[in-house]
């Protein structure tokens, strides 16, 4: 059962935030994080997410190097893995079998907005760690890029970066960004984003996961190294 006093005593810090580890509390130690960084960037033609793929014990110790932090949750939409990997993973999954329920009662998909603002609601009330995920998608009114805080406040922008390469990613982007990029310039700039952060950021590296969401769909691919990705 859900024990609210069991939760994140400090949910803006980065990765997961602090564990309690009093008895019956959860060991800060022996959770899985996925440390992360994470992009998304909104053109004209649809949404690129880029992510890293490493996950670590403690913050020290890389405990897999194949971790896809992006899942497709809708038909033209993709969220992120940010924060501890079974927290993120439920939190997936629960977003997922709404927007799927949602189709199947109105017989059409979730708007990207409402979307957005359900992961909001489900970060603010439910037993998840602490979680800062991206949420991208197409739908009638164009591309959309969302970041959702661990609060539960949904922000959207031309782009966002999550996780603990933050600093580093945002600085590559800022510079580069152009509103009228095209889907494949969007791409090349996320990708340098997430290899920019993997180089200073130790919970980021392993490769890239890219999304590429458009109206047709979401198709998501793994490279093992950023040259391969491009």
């Amino acid at each position: 059962m859900y024990d609210p006093e069991n939760r994140l005593t400090d949910a803006y810090e980065p990765e997961v935030g602090n564990l309690p580890n009093e008895d019956g509390g959860r060991d800060e130690e022996n959770v899985v994080k996925t440390g992360t960084t994470t992009v998304g960037i909104s053109t004209e033609n649809g949404v690129i997410i880029a992510t890293d793929r490493r996950a670590s014990l403690g913050g020290r110790f890389v405990s897999n190097k194949q971790v896809q932090k992006v899942e497709q949750i809708h038909p033209t939409a993709a969220m992120t893995l940010v924060g501890s990997v079974g927290g993120a993973q439920s939190f997936i999954r629960s977003l997922r079998a709404e927007a799927d329920l949602y189709e199947v009662r109105r017989d059409e998909p979730l708007s990207i907005h409402a979307l957005a603002t359900l992961a909001g609601n489900f970060a603010r009330g439910g037993p998840y760690f602490a979680i800062n995920p991206i949420v991208g998608g197409v739908d009638e009114e164009g591309s959309h890029v969302y970041s959702v805080d661990p609060a539960g406040g949904v922000l959207e922008d031309d782009y966002t970066v999550t996780g603990s390469g933050t600093m580093v990613a945002t600085g590559t982007i800022e510079g580069q960004y152009d509103p009228e990029m095209s889907l494949g310039e969007a791409r090349d700039l996320a990708i340098r984003a997430v290899n920019a952060a993997a180089e200073r950021d130790t919970g980021s590296g392993n490769g890239v996961v890219l999304a590429e969401i458009t109206d047709e769909g979401v198709e998501i691919d793994a490279f093992d190294d950023y040259e391969t990705a491009e």
